[in-house]
């Protein structure tokens, strides 16, 4: 029996994540706020997302933790919502910026990508890279992966 072909998966992350954030539009709305959207009008604009769906999206980002929402007054008008972005929602930061990443290299118009990720603090292009909690730099081939605590076998049939 191969642990890996026979394990339990009702419990994956991965599958647990992308439960939230594994739509097209919530992980565009996830791109636009790291670009400094912030109100509804704004996210419907850019986006060209549908009014409901946008909606129930940025509930449900909200619901979840990942944004949140604070109030802003401009001058002469009416109190207005604005959407921004938490702590939690800024650890998803390195999972867009490798989709960013994949997408420049393999998905990009012939002219290049229309974005470019640089450092506010000296202009290089930034990119995402794996590490161990030391530190070290990891290739995937060195990857290994092993049980954790809530791994369990799927139960015979």
């Amino acid at each position: 029996m191969d642990p890996r072909l026979d394990r339990d998966t009702s419990n994956c992350s991965i599958a647990r994540t992308l439960e939230i954030v594994g739509e097209k539009w919530t992980i565009l709305i996830l791109r636009e706020v790291w670009y400094g959207s912030s109100r509804f009008s704004d996210f419907e604009r850019v986006l060209g997302c549908p009014r409901n769906l946008l909606s129930t999206r940025l509930r449900m980002l909200v619901e979840e933790g990942i944004l949140a929402i604070e109030t802003y007054k401009e001058p002469g008008s009416r109190s207005r919502p604005k959407y921004v972005i938490t702590p939690k929602g800024m650890d998803l930061v390195p999972a867009v910026m490798g989709l960013l990443q994949w997408g420049d290299r393999y998905r990009a118009d012939p002219e290049g990508p229309a974005v470019l990720a640089r450092h506010r603090d000296c202009g290089a292009h930034v990119d995402v890279r794996i590490s161990c909690e030391r530190g070290h730099p990891v290739q995937v081939k060195d990857i290994e992966s092993v049980p954790g605590p809530a791994f369990r076998m799927r139960s015979p049939e």
